[in-house]
């Protein structure tokens, strides 16, 4: 299964469809067209609606149905390269943490071997629109779910409530993206993400009286 079939999620999917029904094999078609431009060296500024739509098999008015540029498009690519969102097992605020984490460890050790990941991300650096697009539409979500669980742990007693929980969350996530951003060398073994979660609940825990 390719990256963009696992992950066909698109904002214009939400909207009501008028007229024919959209394929999803077509806007598949599309997204995996991007992902091969991107992964021969094409960049950003480079790639046209015209190149895109030969390079998919399609007309360039079955890609403007569907996207209003190459921009909000290119957002959608970013989504499809991405891993699945973790599933998260509830059991507790530990636990849940871990598991964010450990989605982290894998998606930097899959932008270490993907030629299209690197590129995509390089290229949506380089774009404030898409970055700020990318940022309301991925990030920001899981930095929600990340501070509820923090904020669930607090309730149920797992963590101190005078935490500082924004704090908290860069502390945690902070180790994960300098051993993948800022140390490419770092092997981000397995059980890493354990050790972070662990080390930073070991002083934030309740003082059982």
């Amino acid at each position: 299964m390719s990256l963009a079939e696992s992950r066909p999620r698109t904002q214009q999917q939400e909207w009501p469809v008028r007229g024919r029904p959209r394929s999803e094999a077509v806007e598949r078609a599309i997204i995996e067209g991007v992902m091969k431009l991107m992964e021969d060296g094409v960049s950003l500024a480079d790639l046209s609606i015209e190149r895109i739509a030969r390079t998919a098999g399609v007309g360039k008015a079955t890609i403007y149905r569907r996207w209003n540029n190459k921009e909000d498009l290119f957002v959608d690519v970013l989504r499809a390269a991405d891993p699945e969102d973790p599933e998260l097992p509830g059991t507790s605020m530990r636990d849940d943490l871990v598991m964010l984490l450990e989605w982290l460890r894998q998606r930097a050790l899959a932008s270490r071997s993907s030629a299209i990941l690197r590129n995509v991300q390089a290229q949506m650096k380089s774009s404030p629109k898409i970055w700020a697009a990318y940022h309301a539409t991925v990030i920001a979500p899981r930095r929600r779910l990340s501070l509820d669980i923090l904020r669930r742990g607090q309730r149920n007693g797992e963590l101190r409530t005078d935490v500082d929980i924004d704090l908290m969350n860069d502390m945690l996530v902070a180790p994960m993206l300098v051993q993948s951003l800022l140390r490419p060398e770092a092997p981000l073994e397995e059980g890493l993400s354990e050790r972070i979660v662990d080390t930073a609940l070991e002083g934030l825990r309740p003082v059982r009286s």
